[in-house]
């Protein structure tokens, strides 16, 4: 079973920085997309930033010149450095893994971490 397992929230003031880590494991071969998500209280989960497997990266413009998305394909983790931290970036937010390929050649469409809690308030 592939699991993703997040790390890093917390709170902090307006203007700081968090980095969020996210490391699968499973017996992982490969995994062509890692990202993050968020949800905020009474809204819908949405896309913060995702990595391909060659380095391409995606990010919601609301975070674009604050966050930084990154990856070590070795560790099969995911990293999210954020800086500049607004109250609005307040959510749960949740590691996202897309075709995840195992070394028993089993492939996993979608997996989801349980959701690491960043909380921006003074």
């Amino acid at each position: 079973q592939v699991q993703l397992v997040e790390t890093g929230g917390g709170l902090v003031q307006p203007g700081g920085s968090l980095r969020l880590s996210c490391a699968a494991s499973g017996n992982i071969f490969s995994i062509d997309t890692m990202g993050w998500y968020r949800q905020a209280p009474g809204k819908e989960r949405e896309l913060v930033a995702s990595v391909i497997t060659g380095g391409s990266v995606n990010y919601a413009n609301s975070v674009k010149g604050r966050f930084t998305i990154s990856r070590d394909n070795a560790k099969n983790t995911v990293y999210l450095q954020m800086n500049s931290l607004k109250p609005e970036d307040t959510a749960v937010y949740y590691c996202n893994a897309v075709r995840v390929r195992t070394y028993f050649a089993r492939v996993f469409g979608e997996v989801w971490g349980q959701g690491t809690l960043v909380t921006v308030s003074s």
